[in-house]
């Protein structure tokens, strides 16, 4: 293999950083006011199950029930998207479910509640493996994880910002117009994503090929690297890719890391308040402590697997670490700082195993089985979005308290990182055998 000169590297760090900042804060901005759509649900139960007379039980399956229309339609809205291209399909994508998620506001019983969520699952499906399949047109496996991570803190970042900002709407707006706080919250956190949606339409582009601000060099040697990338991946129809079981193998480790994604996700806001802080904004702003800690993790824990090609034990590791934190969010649930120490261990690992997880499937799978088995997995795993809030709201209900849930959450966390260290084999060039 021919050694790059001088110039060439400089020449291809300045080509993946100019592509990097031109996509990864665009796409940032659209996951954030993804996930805050998609877990503001979490902050409106401080009020809305009183309002509305819900037990924990019904807000769990309302919750949840949006994975059911995720899991749905999620295949098909990832292979439309590789048809049609990445910019039409994604600002499809954000205009439904930002004007969805807006109109959550005129939810006033179970059915509504359910029906709605329903909805929005389907509205969003596609949106996050789109945006992963998206990635790798651009960047190479050697560099995805580092990318990944960044793009993903969105997810703790939403959690920095949506805390305290969905605690202060809740609280500022009660009362105005004669609705409800998490009504305004509701509407005022949908319509931005419908308004990005319209935006994509202008900013992204589909391809390499259709970036006008890329230089005909810096596009060449893109494409040259996207290339000798794919050598050696799976080339599947989509039924040979749901017959795959290695597929299937990523599905189950991801289903058990979603699993405490969205236990923390959902019932932080209850968790922080049950250690005896009442005020709905008090609980907003330390919702912040958790997830601020987790974007430095991330993108430290994603650095360090790109630096050393190591991918098993980073995310192993991570995932044991949440695990522990929701352990020990157990044991000192009555006190609140030891309680916040332990949920941003937890926060910390479960968001960190996440994008590291994503250099695995993307390392055998091109093209079409890109399309399909990213969809595949994401829609499979996110199936826990729907059992885990279910789930500990069912406990909460029979127990009376949130700490059996959170054990089985933990539990689940182990079993994922077994998986990744018993099952899991990767040869020294880093692709999935």
């Amino acid at each position: 293999m021919q050694v790059p000169t001088l110039d060439a590297k400089i020449l291809e760090e300045r080509s993946y950083r100019k592509v990097a900042w031109r996509l990864i804060p665009f796409l940032f901005l659209c996951y954030v006011l993804a996930y805050l759509d998609r877990v503001n649900v979490g902050f409106a139960k401080l009020q809305m199950l009183s309002d509305l007379k819900f037990s924990d039980t019904v807000y769990g399956l309302g919750a949840g029930i949006f994975f059911i229309g995720y899991f749905l339609f999620e295949v098909p809205s990832n292979i439309i998207l590789h048809r049609m291209g990445a910019r039409v399909w994604i600002a499809r994508i954000m205009v439904t479910w930002g004007l969805l998620s807006a109109a959550m506001l005129w939810v006033s019983t179970p059915a509504m509640f359910y029906t709605m969520r329903f909805l929005l699952g389907v509205a969003e499906a596609g949106f996050f493996p789109g945006i992963i399949l998206y990635l790798t047109y651009w960047f190479p496996a050697a560099r995805r994880a580092r990318v990944v991570a960044l793009f993903m803190t969105a997810i703790a970042l939403s959690g920095v910002l949506g805390g305290p900002l969905s605690g202060w709407m809740m609280s500022h707006f009660e009362g105005v117009n004669g609705w409800h706080g998490w009504q305004w919250m509701f509407l005022l956190q949908g319509l931005p994503s419908a308004a990005v949606g319209i935006w994509v339409l202008f900013y992204l582009d589909d391809s390499i090929d259709a970036a006008k601000w890329l230089t005909a060099e810096e596009k060449a040697l893109l494409k040259a690297n996207i290339a000798q990338d794919a050598v050696g991946k799976a080339s599947l129809s989509t039924g040979q890719v749901f017959a795959n079981g290695r597929v299937w193998l990523m599905s189950a480790i991801y289903f058990c890391f979603i699993m405490g994604l969205y236990g923390v996700s959902f019932w932080l806001p209850q968790l922080i308040k049950s250690t005896g802080v009442k005020d709905v904004l008090s609980v907003g702003l330390l919702t912040a402590i958790p997830y601020g800690c987790a974007a430095l993790a991330m993108v430290l824990a994603a650095r360090s697997s790109d630096r050393s090609g190591e991918r098993r034990w980073h995310i192993a590791l991570a995932a044991l670490a949440g695990c522990l934190g929701l352990l020990l969010s157990t044991v000192y649930g009555s006190n609140t700082v030891l309680a916040m120490a332990a949920l941003s261990l937890a926060t910390m690992g479960i968001l960190s195993c996440l994008p590291l997880f994503w250099t695995l499937p993307t390392a055998f799978l091109g093209g079409t089985a890109a399309a399909a088995g990213i969809a595949i997995i994401n829609s499979v795993g996110n199936l826990a979005g729907f059992v885990s809030p279910f789930m500990v709201g069912a406990i909460k209900d029979a127990t009376g308290q949130t700490s059996w849930g959170m054990l089985m959450l933990a539990a689940s966390l182990l079993l994922g990182a077994l998986l990744v260290l018993l099952a899991v084999k990767l040869p020294a060039r880093g692709q999935l055998r």
